[in-house]
């Protein structure tokens, strides 16, 4: 059978560990798969429990993590080679950014038959300075140059590749949208929901309004805070706001909570539900959204957002920025409203449809169940790379 040796970033909360990990247990018995992480970032929540479950064993190259640094870049070029070597993969599929420069150097350098990159998102804008962009880009139209294959997430995600930065032709750019568990958020719901809300101090009249993501400037977690505040001054209702992650911009968004004078909690720390709670990280996403009933993204840039997916696998209504694959994964004014980014008034206002309409809640909830377990399954996934790679190692063939 075909080897594929498979890198990632780093294994932590989101939707490339879970696409690579997925993608690593379930192509079997198609594909022999080994996955490779990087080291995690102190203040990111790991994500070990996806491999644990799965009965995965990845190889971990210590020096492969998130900031740039010659040395240690330099140092997981070469170990990923030796390994590569040795294993001597027909495929090498990268994911995400810096597993896809080290991992597509050192595949070309050992003449891989088939080198893949899948962006989960991309860098290019609102992450670093204009030289640094510009730098990025550069170097990834240089890769794609070098790679057999290109995987988009999404098919706005790929025009923005293609014709926006272009990264590679078009022909070299196939669409393969995320493929998750989606199971479990079908379970007892209902029994979720209470146990959850007990957990946590939440009375059954309350209106959650959650955001799940890493508290990290990209995630724009000001215009949450600012939307709430906005919310609070127009209705009548018991809303509380519920931050799941946590990140380096934490302080500053409690501060910003503060400003915005809504009482606010961190209850690890403090063990209360406030107007506005952070609850850090949390493992059974099915458990979280069971218990929410509106979810919020705010960010500034994406790929293709896991939690939007997970939400209306759970069947709850959505307020969104419209950035990256957004609009690819959310019907718009069906199973939720997506606004510009950085537009507090028009996201309060959306938040606040919601709100006020317990039956539009419903309806919308219905319908995104409906899409996210017909479309986003991890078995179409699975199917989709698996034909995918064929096709490759076949014109590889050929050539």
């Amino acid at each position: 059978m075909p080897r594929v040796l498979r890198i990632l970033n780093r294994l932590i909360i989101g939707g490339p560990a879970t696409n690579a990990t997925l993608l690593t247990k379930y192509m079997e018995p198609e594909f022999d798969t080994q996955l490779v992480i990087g080291e995690k970032d102190d203040h990111e929540q790991d994500a070990t429990y996806l491999t644990d479950n799965l009965g995965i064993r990845p190889l971990v190259v210590s020096t492969m993590k998130r900031s740039i640094n010659p040395v240690n870049d330099g140092k997981a070029y070469l170990e990923i080679k030796a390994f590569i070597e040795k294993y001597k993969p027909d495929i090498v599929h990268t994911h995400a950014a810096k597993a896809g420069i080290i991992g597509r150097m050192a595949a070309e350098a050992c003449k891989v038959p088939v080198i893949v990159h899948t962006f989960h998102g991309h860098v290019f804008h609102s992450y670093f300075s204009k030289w640094q962009t510009e730098s990025f880009i550069m170097m990834e139209r240089y890769l794609a140059r070098r790679s057999t294959g290109i995987v988009a997430i999404s098919k706005t995600q790929k025009a923005e590749l293609v014709n926006t930065y272009k990264i590679c032709e078009e022909e070299k750019m196939n669409i393969i949208p995320l493929g998750l568990d989606l199971d479990k958020f079908k379970v007892h719901p209902e029994q979720k929901r209470i146990e959850f809300r007990n957990k946590y101090k939440v009375q059954d009249d309350d209106i959650l309004v959650g955001i799940v993501g890493r508290i990290v400037p990209v995630k724009n977690h000001t215009l949450f805070v600012e939307a709430a505040a906005r919310v609070m001054t127009q209705t009548n209702k018991k809303v509380k706001f519920i931050i799941i992650g946590d990140g380096d911009m934490r302080q500053q968004m409690e501060n910003e909570f503060r400003k915005a004078n809504m009482d606010y909690a961190y209850f690890p720390y403090e063990q209360r539900l406030a107007t506005a709670t952070c609850l850090s990280w949390q493992m059974n996403m099915d458990e979280v959204f069971s218990a929410l009933d509106i979810v919020a993204l705010t960010s500034h840039n994406e790929g293709t957002p896991l939690s939007l997916i997970e939400a209306q696998a759970a069947g709850r209504a959505l307020v969104s920025t419209n950035v990256g694959g957004v609009t690819d994964v959310v019907l718009q004014n069906k199973s939720g409203y997506v606004v510009e980014a950085g537009n507090a008034t028009d996201f309060a206002d959306s938040l606040l449809k919601l709100i006020e309409d317990i039956d539009l809640r419903k309806e919308f909830g219905i319908k995104g169940m409906e899409f996210a377990h017909n479309n986003f399954s991890y078995q179409r996934l699975v199917s989709d790379m698996s034909g995918y790679y064929f096709s490759l190692l076949e014109h590889n063939k050929k050539k």
